[in-house]
């Protein structure tokens, strides 16, 4: 349940197929070259583009995040094989069920909006987009949850044992034997 403490990471949804793929599939996609630096957040609340139509430019669906992975977008979409960006790679963060926000967040004068942190206080109590953004010494505390979090998203990776020959791993490695 969002908490006033939760973490939040303000995602953009370009077309109405995005937000059909975190409803159904459970997971929403972030590609690696412009992705925020920290996505390991409670929760992902996602603001809808002009593509919505009489639901556009506003914020009214949040989701849980359970977690994440890299894989290209030809893993994700592959209905799309020969995308121009195909080969690339992407965050695919899994989510939770949908939640509606108690009241829509409307942008207000903001149009162009990308990844935006703020707190699940901020997020209940906003009337706009603009009321998001986290302001003086809230925000050093939540840089500093951001900056714990991705310390503690790194030391959790785990590198998977791998059972090689030595001769396989040599070679891999380029060693030559003596």
């Amino acid at each position: 349940m969002l908490s006033a403490t939760s973490l939040v990471l303000v995602a953009v949804l370009n077309q109405p197929r995005d937000l059909e793929i975190a409803r159904l599939l459970g997971w929403y996609r972030i590609p690696l070259r412009s992705a925020p630096k920290v996505v390991a957040v409670d929760y992902l609340a996602f603001y809808q583009t002009g593509a919505f139509e009489e639901q556009k430019w506003r914020i009214q669906h949040v989701a849980p995040v359970r977690g994440h992975e890299l894989v290209t977008r030809a893993e994700l979409l592959q209905d799309e094989p020969d995308h121009p960006r195909a080969r690339e790679e992407y965050y695919k963060v899994q989510i939770g069920p949908l939640e509606a926000l108690p009241q829509p967040i409307p942008a207000g004068k903001w149009r162009r909006v990308t990844f935006l942190y703020t707190t699940g206080e901020y997020l209940l109590r906003a009337e706009t987009v603009n009321d998001l953004v986290v302001q003086s010494e809230e925000r050093k505390t939540l840089w500093a949850a951001l900056r714990e979090r991705a310390g503690q998203a790194y030391q959790t990776q785990e590198i998977p044992e791998v059972d090689l020959d030595p001769a396989v791993l040599a070679a891999l490695l380029g060693i030559r034997e003596r």
